[in-house]
């Protein structure tokens, strides 16, 4: 099995905008989610983000600090999964409840770099 990311974007302002019976719904279909996950034995680590957060740049001595959410859409969470291949990292991805309870949710799936090809390093691993 690989290691993916599934990096959770979607409109700042989504789950607030929910009635208050959607945003349980949806809170349900995510515990569901996650639970089916756990039961297949692909979940490594889920975990919402909060709304709010710096975003800094720069160099020492030269440093800046904005708010991350200038824009309309946010990194909301993340889910750390395994998969046989990028595929069925895909098909467990479009099973997400983000996508049922609205229209602008996205969903990056990125394989998770476990070892570094020129020095053999090994990153440290839950999974």
């Amino acid at each position: 099995m690989k290691e993916f990311m599934f990096i959770i974007r979607n409109l700042n302002t989504h789950f607030a905008s929910l009635p208050e019976s959607e945003q349980k719904n949806f809170l349900d279909a995510c515990k569901t989610y996650i639970e089916g996950l756990q039961k297949e034995n692909k979940l490594i680590e889920a975990q919402p983000l909060a709304r709010e957060g710096k975003m800094i740049s720069g160099t020492k001595g030269s440093w800046h600090e904005n708010p991350f959410n200038e824009t309309e859409e946010v990194i909301c969470g993340y889910y750390h999964i395994l998969a046989k291949d990028i595929d069925e990292a895909v098909s467990i991805a479009k099973a997400n409840p983000e996508f049922a309870f609205g229209t602008k949710a996205r969903i990056e799936v990125r394989p998770v770099k476990t070892k570094e090809d020129t020095t053999k390093y090994v990153y440290p691993s839950k999974a």
